[in-house]
């Protein structure tokens, strides 16, 4: 279990709340540029699956510039309160830094669908994108909650998976956009593909539709907690590393990871790419 001091850490916590905000303003820009129908870009698309896999890339494309941005790199970019919680379960987050990530995670999810509204107006409102609401879909919320347990359990298994090799860690990110990307193109449909309970809360208050409201708190922490249960129990907890998406080589990491991590060459091979190694704190 990793040690952690009992203070506020505001500067992360102004970051997961921006960094969230700026996700669902990028996802109702694009879905009004989509799907609303005075688009000419939705206009000219008629494959649904083609739309959805573009929105996906707009998806993606935002959630891994926001993990490698710098303020992505200090707050680690966790930007969902399932994950944080996830963490939090493994002894990686303290109760305090619990409280204020799952805090600020909702306020910034329910301020970036406000602002998007304020700006674009009546094209955020619009049935077409209905302030980007995630919900059940035609299959019912039996279909849906499995599916955003799925989903969200394949996506925390990636991350600690990926994230605890230190030759791969740096590719977690990545790994997280693709499955952002693969599930908005593929999953939507069953439940709209939220694993994010602050995301969805947000919208919901906008859209003042709380339909299925409970799946998007229930299954995505399920999900992901099963999948932090079933890494450990095969691995060991102290195979966990950091709490952070992309831990930076320098700069602060609240998390009481006991490491500093340093930019090595692979052993063994002569100019290799920098692989990320965790090396103890002096």
């Amino acid at each position: 279990m990793a040690t952690h001091t009992s203070s506020l850490h505001w500067p992360e916590y102004l970051i997961e709340g921006g960094a969230i905000g700026t996700f669902m303003v990028s996802a109702a820009v694009f879905a009004v540029v989509l799907y609303h129908p005075s688009s000419p870009v939705s206009g000219a698309i008629s494959n649904e699956l083609v739309r959805r896999a573009f929105m996906g890339l707009a998806m993606a494309s935002t959630a891994v510039t926001i993990i490698y941005s710098r303020w992505g790199q200090r707050s680690g970019a966790h930007m969902n309160p399932a994950i944080t919680l996830t963490f939090f379960r493994l002894g990686k987050v303290a109760r305090a830094d619990l409280a204020g990530y799952v805090a600020a995670q909702f306020v910034g999810g329910i301020a970036g669908i406000a602002a998007a509204a304020a700006v674009l107006g009546t094209l955020v409102s619009d049935p077409s994108v209905n302030y980007v609401a995630t919900m059940p879909g035609p299959t019912g919320a039996a279909a849906a909650f499995f599916a955003e347990a799925t989903i969200s359990f394949v996506m925390m298994l990636t991350v600690l998976s990926v994230s605890s090799q230190p030759r791969l860690a740096r590719f977690t990110g990545l790994g997280a956009g693709l499955l952002v990307w693969t599930y908005i193109t593929f999953e939507q449909p069953l439940s709209g593909m939220s694993m994010n309970p602050a995301r969805t809360f947000g919208s919901a208050l906008m859209a003042r539709d709380y339909v299925g409201l409970w799946i998007y708190f229930t299954a995505p922490t399920a999900g992901m907690l099963l999948a932090a249960q079933l890494f450990t129990r095969r691995y060991g907890i102290q195979r966990v590393l950091c709490a952070k998406l992309h831990h930076p080589t320098t700069g602060p990491c609240i998390f009481g990871c006991g490491a500093t991590v340093a930019a090595v060459e692979p052993a063994g091979v002569s100019g290799g790419h920098p692989s990320l190694a965790l090396k103890p704190r002096a």
